[in-house]
């Protein structure tokens, strides 16, 4: 009686792990389901007309939960103001609004995480946090000028990065876009197999 009890509740554990999982990556297809709509819509696409007619989609990672993590956040004092490089050679301003620590691999890490003094005064925005990266993977599997994560500003002490949403700069694929260089701060040494790949 006493096995079958065991048996039971590790049961119960396994299958809980596996809907967990399942929503996981659900939530992540849905990610990609609507990036994947933004750029056939002619509202929101970076592609030409002819090109959003043969866009299928792009390329992605498996997803693997591992780029799933979460990190210890340190907000930073107001008014740490950085002046963002672009791809138009502009200059966007941005505050570091805080510092995400976390553990990949056995090793740790850290990345900035910035605030636009632009997007903070619309509402839809207010909350929004922008977070740009290199790695090894750029030019080789993905684009060659880094990639970005949309980030909201946490209620607390820790952050959530999920690479497996990382994203394009429209950069990627039109010219005349003035697209944020990724800081060196923000490289990062290993490479980082999730989100989306070379367009």
């Amino acid at each position: 009686m006493k096995a079958l009890l065991i048996f039971s509740l590790a049961l119960i554990g396994f299958s809980n792990d596996l809907y967990a999982q399942n929503d996981y990556k659900a939530s992540i297809l849905e990610f990609q389901q609507k990036l994947n709509e933004e750029f056939k819509n002619p509202d929101e696409s970076p592609l030409s007309p002819e090109e959003q007619i043969t866009f299928r989609g792009h390329d992605y990672y498996p997803i693997d939960e591992k780029y799933h993590v979460i990190a210890k956040f340190e907000k930073l004092p107001p008014q740490s103001f950085f002046q963002m490089k672009t791809t138009a050679n502009s200059i966007k301003d941005y505050d570091i609004y805080g510092i995400a620590t976390f553990t990949l691999d056995g090793a740790e890490y850290q990345l900035n995480i910035y605030q636009s003094h632009q997007l903070r005064t619309e509402e839809k925005y207010k909350d929004y946090l922008f977070l740009p990266f290199t790695d090894p993977t750029n030019g080789k599997e993905t684009y060659g000028g880094g990639r970005y994560m949309d980030l909201r500003i946490p209620a607390g002490n820790t952050i959530e990065l999920d690479f497996n949403k990382a994203y394009n700069p429209f950069c990627a694929y039109s010219a005349g876009y003035a697209c944020p260089i990724p800081p060196k701060e923000n490289d990062l040494p290993l490479e980082i197999e999730a989100g989306v790949m070379m367009k």
